[in-house]
């Protein structure tokens, strides 16, 4: 699994770019320092709390197998396949954000099969579980993981595609990702309202040579 190559420090608006060893290095509002970096082992019990906290309390829909097999196995999902991966935002020794990347597409049924056809498996890399604690937000933490896990992708090899859905129920969610993303599809606008989400892909990163964002 690729690492976390680059690090950048944020703070008061201000934006420093430095080689990293493995970290991000993230400044919310005075002092406090948010770390971000690919997970371990020893991550994944904070990393599954928040992501159940966020399907129970925002997503309300719960833990459903189907759905969630990945929340409850986080290591066979992300952290032994070569081409996935899954970052942590930790902050005073606590795991308050999640960010991942699976190395397949959104499957038809229960989404559309034009979405289903454009974003197959082995080619798309679908980013999943970007989820922050409320008390963390707005703090610069969910984009961040979205540039990383983008550049991962890239690094990986072999992807054509970012792709994501998101429930635009969830408060603050849909003009996140309108702001980054475009649309692919609109469920709400299909007959009979599809499963109400909204399908997104974003722009491959292209780095350089070095692995680096190209400039």
């Amino acid at each position: 699994m690729a690492p976390v190559t680059s690090a950048t420090t944020v703070m008061a608006g201000t934006t420093v770019d430095r080689t990293g060893t493995g970290t991000d290095a993230v400044g919310g509002h005075g002092d406090p320092r948010y770390v971000l970096r690919t997970a371990t082992t020893s991550d994944l019990g904070g990393a599954r709390a928040v992501m159940l906290d966020t399907v129970y309390r925002d997503l309300k829909s719960g833990y459903v197998p189907r759905w969630h097999a990945d929340i409850i196995d986080p290591e066979t999902a992300y952290l032994r396949p070569e081409r996935c991966t899954l970052l942590v935002v930790e902050h005073r020794g606590e795991i308050v954000a999640t960010g991942a990347v699976r190395d397949r597409g959104p499957q038809a049924p229960p989404n559309p099969q034009g979405v289903a056809d454009r974003f197959p498996s082995g080619t798309t890399a679908q980013l999943c579980r970007i989820y922050v604690r409320p008390d963390h937000r707005r703090h610069g933490l969910a984009r961040q993981l979205v540039r990383e896990l983008g550049e991962f992708a890239a690094r990986a090899g072999g992807y054509t595609a970012l792709y994501l859905h998101t429930d635009p129920a969830v408060p603050g969610a849909e003009p996140f990702w309108r702001s980054l993303a475009r649309e692919v599809c609109d469920e709400r606008t299909l007959p009979g309202g599809g499963q109400g989400i909204v399908h997104f892909e974003l722009p491959m990163p292209v780095l350089d040579a070095s692995g680096t964002p190209a400039q």
